[in-house]
């Protein structure tokens, strides 16, 4: 089994908008509403927004493949609220459902928690819905600590967890 992590670029937005669009549909089906599920996955959208991510360089966005073939895409950036500016924050790590469980995405976390790392942040942010008890679990096995932090996206209740890294 070949297994390559590298960075996206321009032209793969059709991939990255699969995978993100794939893991919505069956990782958020039982917390957000059906109308929401429906808008936050038109391909064409998640195309064009990946377009435009792109070729801003607003965020450093990665694909692991499983030989040649696209499984999971994570980003992130400088995080997003200037009160914590100190701080990278994982915008997105999603996986396709036919390979969960399998450890690619604790790979994939750790290739970004490298990248964070090496680009001098010391420590890392992310929010994730309340009830997805699956990436929860996910993000405390990588160390990753729950905050007071909250807020409502999509009328569902979204907490932040923040992990403190030792630079290399």
């Amino acid at each position: 089994m070949n297994i390559k992590i590298r960075k996206a670029k321009l032209g793969d937005e059709k991939i990255l908008a699969h995978i993100q669009t794939e893991s919505w549909k069956s990782a958020f089906v039982d917390i957000i509403s059906a109308e929401d599920i429906e808008r936050c996955t038109d391909i064409a959208k998640a195309e064009a927004m990946y377009e435009n991510v792109l070729k801003s360089g607003y965020a450093e966005v990665s694909i692991l493949k499983i030989d040649g073939k696209p499984h999971c895409i994570a980003a992130w950036s400088k995080a997003r609220n200037s009160q914590l500016s100190d701080c990278a924050e994982l915008i997105c790590i999603h996986s396709l459902s036919e390979n969960r469980g399998k450890g690619y995405g604790s790979m994939m976390m750790n290739h970004i928690i490298d990248e964070i790392k090496n680009s001098g942040y010391n420590s890392v942010l992310l929010w994730v819905f309340e009830k997805n008890t699956r990436a929860r679990t996910f993000y405390e096995k990588h160390g990753f600590e729950l905050t007071d932090n909250t807020q409502i996206s999509y009328d569902a209740v979204e907490v932040m967890y923040r992990k403190e890294l030792c630079r290399i």
